[in-house]
């Protein structure tokens, strides 16, 4: 059975964090007039109806892998939607009755990878893919997740690997390049990044994939240093088809700019999911609003919460980098935690983050070990250069 294609990312700024929802210790709010907004709700993705057919199709037969597929991506769904960490846990349970990897069906295994994508995993994720492209050399998305996997993780050469085998399948050949393109702007030649993009979007293509492009374009700008045509990008996409990802990406690169107000209105229509609620409490703090304490509370307790289940600070410790460097304004607990960081997923936020806790705690060693990093890899971008 195929799988549909899909242009997938592993989120970055806009990491679903898999913390808890509305924290049981969180500050009451207490709303000033019938008008106003107390918080935006995700919504419901599909019907109720579907889902629960979907639930008893599957209980009446659990070895079905069309049937297991399907409702784990249900769950993933939810999962990516609410920053609901048991939504992810149902996707798993719903994959059980394959425990050896080995002998899942592909479509089991590839939702398996995914799952495991999704809560930070990549080294498991990585090894189901590379089983599920050894068995099918042909299968564009394995190829495709694999490719971003290792970006996230640093290895370049890896996802190049990935990206040539993508361009050998004739249906991903827009996908390949986009692939090869991306790497080529993290490492410099952004020339090359832009040009790419640019003839890609010049096809007839659907608004999500337009969106894809769009802000692989504005993030490439980024690192660039030509923030009018990252942020022109970064319209564009959210003109098209705004969506949480290219939203919180937007509100990082202007958050780097020191244009906190712009971040804060990007981000208060957004539902409050974990990432989002963070954001708010950093630009808050910075522009000292009213409700930065609440929002700043609330994220503190979404971190006790998620913090009782294990390896979750390893998983999320950029997150929680980014909250004690700008809200608690404690630089050397955000660098334990930045360095904690690295060692699982070395993307360009994840280096800046490390250069700018070391930079803060006033420690010479981390930002030789950034520099490092950022030399091991061959990471060009020139915020980074700009604290080294």
């Amino acid at each position: 059975m195929t799988t549909p294609f899909i242009a997938l990312r592993v989120l970055t700024c806009a990491v679903v964090l898999g913390w808890s929802g509305v924290a049981a210790h969180a500050q009451p709010l207490q709303p000033q007039s019938d008008a106003e907004v107390v918080e935006t709700l995700p919504g419901v993705i599909g019907s109720r109806a579907d889902e629960r057919k979907l639930r008893r199709e599957w209980a009446a037969n659990p070895r079905d892998p069309a049937l297991a597929a399907a409702l784990a991506r249900r769950y993933l769904d939810q999962a990516r939607e609410q920053g609901e960490p048991r939504f992810a846990g149902r996707a798993l349970a719903a994959l059980q009755a394959w425990p050896d990897a080995d002998k899942a069906p592909d479509d089991v295994l590839l939702m398996l990878a995914t799952v495991q994508q999704f809560l930070h995993d990549f080294d498991g994720s990585s090894a189901n893919l590379e089983r599920l492209v050894a068995r099918q050399p042909g299968h564009a998305q394995a190829w495709l997740t694999l490719a971003t996997i290792r970006r996230v993780q640093g290895r370049y050469a890896d996802s190049d690997k990935a990206c040539r085998a993508l361009a050998g399948i004739p249906t991903a050949a827009l996908y390949a390049q986009a692939c090869s393109a991306e790497n080529q702007g993290l490492r410099g030649d952004f020339a090359a990044t832009r040009a790419s993009m640019r003839t890609l979007l010049g096809g007839q293509l659907p608004a999500a994939t337009q969106v894809w492009l769009l802000t692989t374009l504005a993030e490439t700008e980024a690192r660039a240093g030509r923030n009018a045509d990252a942020e022109k990008a970064y319209r564009a996409a959210l003109r098209l088809q705004p969506d949480e990802y290219t939203s919180l990406s937007f509100v990082d690169f202007l958050t780097e700019a020191g244009r906190h107000a712009d971040a804060l209105a990007i981000l208060k229509p957004l539902a409050r999911t974990d990432a989002v609620v963070l954001r708010l409490a950093m630009a808050g703090t910075r522009l000292k609003t009213p409700g930065a304490a609440r929002d700043a509370q609330e994220m503190r307790a979404r971190v006790a919460q998620a913090n009782l289940r294990p390896d979750a600070q390893m998983q999320h410790a950029r997150e929680q980098a980014m909250f004690a460097l700008v809200v608690d304004q404690q630089p050397e607990r955000a660098l334990e935690l930045a360095r904690l960081n690295v060692a699982l997923q070395r993307e360009p936020i994840d280096l800046l983050l490390l250069a700018q806790a070391a930079r803060a705690a006033g420690a010479p060693q981390a930002v030789r070990e950034a520099t490092r990093l950022r030399d091991d890899m061959g990471i060009k971008d020139v915020r980074l250069d700009a604290l080294l």
